[in-house]
């Protein structure tokens, strides 16, 4: 018993003391804000016909269809007109930008979200499984303090401690701005009864405005205190959690994929790979795909090894090197997807999903080689000093066992 209680200890400690996993959650917000703002980049000449007013799918029957399944999406607060669904858009592709560079990024994962949900919500015929993933993901970002490193939010950090050091005082004028706007604009659409219908996502709004309120003004009068100490516990502890079921999420999106291949009996005769390798729509480089599909025993061990690899992945987390192994190979079978099947950003949502198993000690490394190649280039490939890669602060330099260490 005094073996579990301090194992038991020891992990509430780890939960409560450290927010686990920097450098995955940092991954994950670059990997999925890129995505998102790549998809509206590339889709931006098509804008109106997939989410706006010149699409097939109507604002009237996308309306029906919000009224009958609750769900939340600003596009809806207007009758449909451009202005809004440009306002809207351009919400969406600025969120995803500062939330790729890190500013803010609590704020910045909250409208991230809205734009993901608004756009998705308003044409859900228009998506597949990657839009399902990312759809998931920014969901769960909001609870994730994904701003840690790599992030203009570590670097303000690092400012204002070597500020703190010397004795000076910096002031925070842009948060409470941002937060005193964003909660004038929810309050109007609460009280215009916009946030109608679904009841999650404006109550995620309320708390994390709410919260966010309340982390300023402890930080502002009582930043050494046992309120502020509080509050550091219970946001690694959401974060934490978060993580898990982000880790969860992707291990049931593989598990489940696997099991449903083995019911196939296209998978099960070893030729489910051949077909779609023979449609137009899936065949962007048709000399590439009729080499693949050329070889029956490529395309047979193709078939098998991709159900065996999704359905052993979930148990492969408490084997490091087996899990490593797996997971290189289905970054590479996604990798292959958005080139031979021409769909890059269900492969990229995919990747992004999985570098929350990547290892930290790799993640460190590529940190560095992406700093020394940054110096490199800003001084013209002169000097061979480099400044390392920045380190998680040592209260959240801990990594969690299962899927995260080297």
């Amino acid at each position: 018993m005094n073996g579990v209680a301090l194992s038991l200890s020891r992990a509430i400690a780890r939960v409560t003391g450290a927010a686990l996993g920097p450098y995955q959650t940092a991954v994950i917000r670059i990997g999925f804000s890129a995505t998102w703002l790549l998809f509206l980049l590339r889709e931006f000449p098509h804008r109106h016909e997939l989410y706006g007013p010149d699409g097939p799918w109507s604002h009237d029957l996308a309306q029906q269809l919000v009224a009958d399944n609750g769900a939340f999406t600003v596009l809806m607060w207007e009758g449909g007109g451009t202005l809004w669904f440009e306002a809207v858009y351009a919400l969406a592709v600025l969120s995803s930008v500062l939330l790729l560079l890190g500013w803010r990024s609590r704020t910045m994962s909250v409208l991230f979200m809205v734009g993901v949900l608004s756009l998705q919500n308003r044409s859900i015929f228009m998506g597949d499984g990657g839009d399902n993933v990312l759809h998931l993901m920014s969901i769960y970002l909001v609870f994730t303090r994904c701003g840690q490193v790599w992030s203009l939010d570590a670097r303000r950090a690092r400012l204002r401690g070597e500020a703190h050091a010397r004795g000076e005082r910096r002031a925070d004028r842009t948060g409470p701005l941002l937060w005193g706007v964003l909660g004038a604009v929810l309050l109007m659409a609460t009280l215009a009864g916009r946030l109608d219908g679904d009841r999650f996502v404006p109550a995620l709004l309320w708390a994390v405005w709410l919260a966010q309120g309340l982390w300023w003004a402890v930080g502002r009068w009582a930043p050494t205190g046992e309120p502020r100490i509080l509050l550091d516990v219970v946001a690694r502890v959401v974060h934490n959690g978060a993580l898990l079921v982000i880790m969860a999420e992707a291990c049931l999106i593989y598990a489940t994929a696997g099991w449903y291949k083995i019911q196939g009996s296209r998978w099960q005769d070893g030729t489910a790979v051949h077909y779609p390798l023979h449609l137009d729509y899936f065949s962007p480089w048709p000399a590439l795909s009729e080499a693949l599909s050329a070889s029956g025993t490529l395309v047979m061990l193709i078939t098998y090894g991709t159900v065996a690899v999704q359905v052993a992945f979930p148990f492969t987390l408490f084997n490091r090197r087996v899990k490593n192994v797996l997971l290189a190979a289905m970054i590479l079978e996604h990798a292959v997807i958005a080139v031979v099947l021409g769909l890059p950003f269900f492969s990229l949502a995919m990747i992004a999903a999985d570098a929350v198993f990547l290892p930290t000690s790799f993640l460190r490394r590529l940190g560095e080689w992406t700093t020394r190649g940054r110096g490199r280039l800003v001084r013209g490939g002169g000097g061979r000093g480099t400044v390392p890669a920045p380190r998680a602060a040592p209260e959240d330099a801990g990594t969690a066992r299962v899927g995260f260490e080297a």
